[in-house]
């Protein structure tokens, strides 16, 4: 009977130690992640350049810039903000991989206002 329960525990004890490991690796991609992005005449300053899979990324906006600008990546694009405003937008990539990102007011990614974020 002892060895039966002593089985039990450890089985009940491995189960435990499973979820709890899978859950803290769910609950890691699921964290929001912060990522600052200025924005200027004609480039942006993004960091970090890397997130997380799986993660509500909240893009934190903020035009230095003497006029308007937007953020465009995955498939999202904020509102234009104007000179010296701030904006947030969020944004779950599922797929881990390159995602350009773009302001799209008219010549400004030729301009400059453009880059690459790495999802892993």
């Amino acid at each position: 009977m002892r060895s039966i329960v002593s089985r039990a525990a450890l089985g009940a004890a491995a189960l435990v130690a499973a979820v709890t490991a899978n859950g803290a690796m769910d609950a890691r991609a699921a964290t929001p992640q912060r990522v600052a992005v200025g924005m200027t005449e004609f480039k942006f300053t993004v960091v970090p350049k890397t997130v997380r899979k799986n993660a509500v990324i909240t893009f934190a906006l903020t035009n230095r810039g003497g006029i308007g600008h937007d953020f465009k990546v995955g498939g999202k694009k904020s509102a234009v903000l104007g000179a010296g405003t701030r904006g947030t937008l969020r944004v779950t990539f599922k797929r881990p991989g390159r995602y350009p990102y773009l302001c799209t007011l008219p010549s400004h990614a030729a301009a400059g206002m453009k880059g690459v974020l790495v999802v892993k």
